[in-house]
């Protein structure tokens, strides 16, 4: 039997199955890729601490644990023996989909239903869910931000759906090229992406440049599929404005989780989310896709749904407060270091989410051919881990996240001047 195999496997039979090349060259592109290629340029030999700026996930560092209640909402639920069942919906358990209907209901001009409000396997599978959806029309395609979050593209290149990109403006606070949204648009376009807090520029959208963002979807008769991960992860003069205020201008699909802003990506509960008073997703059959798709889809673990009514309730402002003021004090960290590196500039002082862009001078280096050879070098180097801008759709730029231990962050970023300081051209 082993000699008919090892027969069989040596060429001499025929096997009609063969790899996913579409599968492989979407996960190329996932930021998880590009970190793991980083991850594997480390010299074993170096002793010192990694420095992982290239990830938004905090949660491994003390300063960054998660809120005790809704730690103890866990416990709690999971003692309880009343969620071990399969969810009575696929679209969330009742008291879940209430409780987030109540929070986000508490900064929109209007009442959200529970009907409204779809649980999900974090904030990824709500973006598989609406891109799937998006697909359904032959031809169809999304208008999405660069730099923006790759796993946009990887899910479209799934589903064959068609993706243009629209520019932020980094002299202009990484605003909306809203006149390039207009001209990008035709009658093929269905939605465009926004993402507020940023990821990964670090910036907030003001009130008065969303509604323009309505008011041009309006014009195109395109929704706004809102990610809002970052939700209230914002710390300058910027203050979060949910995009779904703007619902009863242009219809608003609104993205978040508990990831980010209660530090527990691993929790994975997410939600997609119908910000749109007049009825209009409804109408046009888009909410009843997204039904059909969740219902042949994973559910969120019971336990944590179970478990999203008392977190919602109970976390105190003075965990996020306590949050908001560390990712200030790291991000005004990291914003003067780089101010300290010639080579490096940073357009503006990030106001939100856990990220700054900052643009590259390569003339000034010696040696290094673009941000990926950065990257690869800084990793093998110093043990530094930082995204190259490449991976979000801005060549020659980097992402660094400063949502790390003070420490950790004021080691990184010296690590990072010694070496821009050995590549730097001589006079």
């Amino acid at each position: 039997m082993g000699e008919v195999a090892m027969e069989n496997w040596s060429g001499q039979q025929k096997w009609r199955f063969q790899r996913n090349e579409v599968q492989s060259t979407s996960s190329a592109v996932t930021i998880r890729m590009v970190r793991t290629m980083l991850m594997g340029n480390l010299r074993k030999d170096d002793p010192r601490t990694i420095i992982p700026f290239a990830h938004g996930d905090p949660s491994s560092f003390p300063s960054f644990r998660t809120a005790a209640v809704a730690e103890d909402a866990i416990v709690d639920t999971l003692c309880s023996g009343k969620f071990n069942s399969y969810a009575t919906t696929s679209f969330g358990i009742p008291p879940a989909r209430r409780a987030i209907a109540e929070s986000l209901s508490k900064d929109l001009p209007y009442t959200l239903s529970p009907d409204d409000v779809f649980l999900t396997v974090g904030c990824t599978q709500a973006i598989e869910v609406i891109i799937s959806v998006l697909a359904g029309r032959p031809g169809a395609n999304v208008l999405l931000p660069r730099p923006g979050y790759p796993y946009y593209e990887t899910c479209a290149s799934f589903s064959k759906l068609k993706v243009r990109h629209f520019d932020l403006l980094p002299d202009k606070g990484w605003e909306v090229d809203l006149a390039g949204v207009e001209k990008l648009a035709d009658e093929n376009t269905m939605a465009m992406v926004i993402i507020n807090p940023g990821n990964p520029c670090g910036n907030v959208f003001s009130y008065e440049h969303l509604k323009q963002v309505a008011e041009t979807a309006k014009k195109l008769g395109i929704m706004v599929i809102a990610d809002e991960v970052y939700a209230h992860l914002a710390f300058g003069n910027t203050p979060f404005t949910p995009m779904g205020v703007f619902g009863s201008i242009a219809p608003v699909l609104t993205l978040g989780s508990i990831s980010k802003r209660w530090i527990v990506p691993g929790w994975r509960l997410g939600w997609l989310v119908t910000t749109d008073p007049n009825g209009i997703l409804k109408k046009s059959g888009v909410v009843e896709s997204i039904k059909e798709f969740l219902t042949v889809a994973s559910d969120p673990a019971t336990f944590i749904q179970g478990a999203i009514p008392r977190m919602l309730e109970n976390s105190t402002d003075d965990f996020f407060s306590r949050i908001i003021g560390l990712l200030k004090h790291t991000a005004d960290m990291c914003y003067d270091r780089f101010e300290q590196i010639p080579c490096i500039t940073c357009s503006s002082k990030p106001e939100g989410s856990m990220f700054v862009m900052v643009k590259l001078n390569l003339s000034m280096l010696d040696g290094i051919e673009d941000d990926l050879d950065f990257s690869l070098k800084l990793a093998k180097e110093e043990s530094v881990i930082v995204l190259p801008g490449i991976a979000v759709g801005m060549k020659n730029w980097l992402r660094v996240t400063f949502a790390i231990e003070p420490a950790s962050l004021e080691d990184g970023m010296e690590r990072i001047k010694t070496f821009c300081e050995r590549h730097a051209k001589k006079q």
